[in-house]
């Protein structure tokens, strides 16, 4: 096999999939940044859903849940990547200094994306939990996030910069 074209992004000692992401091989690839986004994608879809479940089933104003949802996403996604880099052992001070530096961009953009499709979708936030239509726009929302990110997070990754920053910590 010749290893000069060979993606190694999901090579790594450890089985997780994450050695070589920032290095000289497949670092900036979509690949990676697509590996990278779902793994924010993961944290912020707990944190989005579940904003959005509590927001519309207590009945909150539209305003007020996207506001729990977007906190409930950080939060979410920060303890994800806090967890990984804390299992190799940072403190927790560390750790959420490299959560913050890998996320931030990531989590906002999707954030933006998001709550903008079920802000726009007619109905979308007064449908109710019941909805077809709420969960439509959700899934859409979400899957859209997705999509447009990963470019973003390639970019990042790059740079050497977003989530390219962990993956000193999971080698």
């Amino acid at each position: 096999m010749d290893h000069s074209t060979h993606d190694h992004s999901t090579h790594s000692p450890t089985g997780n999939g994450h050695a070589g992401h920032a290095g000289a091989h497949g670092g900036s690839s979509w690949r990676t940044a697509a590996q990278a986004t779902l793994h924010c994608l993961t944290g912020c879809a707990i944190g989005e859903v579940l904003g959005m479940i509590i927001g519309t089933a207590v009945g909150l104003h539209a305003g007020a849940t996207v506001a729990l949802s977007i906190t409930l996403a950080f939060v979410f996604g920060y303890a994800l990547t806090m967890r990984g880099v804390l299992k190799a052992g940072l403190d927790m001070r560390q750790a959420l200094k490299v959560a913050l530096a890998a996320d931030t961009v990531s989590i906002a953009v999707m954030e933006i994306i998001d709550n903008t499709v079920m802000l726009t979708v007619p109905g979308a936030m007064d449908a109710g939990l019941a909805s077809v239509l709420f969960w439509a726009a959700l899934t859409f929302s979400l899957a859209l996030a997705f999509v447009l990110t990963v470019p973003v997070n390639r970019w990042l990754i790059a740079k050497g910069r977003g989530h390219a920053v962990v993956h000193a910590y999971h080698r």
